[in-house]
């Protein structure tokens, strides 16, 4: 098992996303992915909040537009059509490794019994949320979570193009 590939969210990076959500940001632990600009995109989160809640989602999709984006997909009904690619058996086994991995990197932040064996998005069996598959695949990479790479191929935002209000927010940087 090898810790995921983030350090702790300054200040700035908590600022950023706190506005991206529209509330403050609960439990961030890293930014697991970025947008091209450096803003959050995606961020991990302790598996139990502050105020003792057990938290399932440890990649959280908090970009707006890549939200937006999952929310268009999921109201056009296209969650059956990626449910419908774990008939395949090299696509299930893809995402219940998908999973396994999902909760190997929430572990390394706490053990919470009441969420044990719970990743996000319906993982390993199901297609629910599409914003936490796509939140999923954009940490970890292409390849990992099939489900999460095909929303990300339907959607019309891209990881590769940036939308951000304020590009460049969570580095400190400033237009002018």
């Amino acid at each position: 098992m090898t810790t995921p590939p983030f350090a702790a969210p300054t200040d700035a990076e908590i600022a950023v996303v706190s506005a991206q959500l529209g509330r403050a940001a609960r439990g961030v632990v890293g930014i697991a992915a970025r947008c091209v600009c450096g803003n959050p995109t995606v961020v991990a989160t302790t598996p139990r909040l502050d105020d003792g809640s057990p938290f399932p989602t440890f990649y959280y999709l908090t970009h707006p537009v890549a939200a937006a984006a999952m929310s268009t997909l999921e109201a056009n009904h296209v969650m059956p059509e990626l449910a419908a690619l774990l008939d395949d058996e090299d696509v299930a086994a893809a995402y219940r490794t998908a999973h396994e991995a999902y909760l190997a990197d929430r572990a390394q932040f706490g053990d919470v019994p009441e969420i044990a064996g719970v990743s996000a998005g319906g993982m390993p069996t199901r297609v629910k949320c599409l914003h936490a598959l796509a939140g999923h695949a954009l940490a970890a990479g292409p390849g990992v979570n099939p489900v999460g790479d095909a929303a990300l191929a339907r959607a019309s935002w891209s990881p590769e193009r940036c939308v951000c209000a304020e590009p460049g927010a969570a580095r400190g940087e400033t237009a002018g």
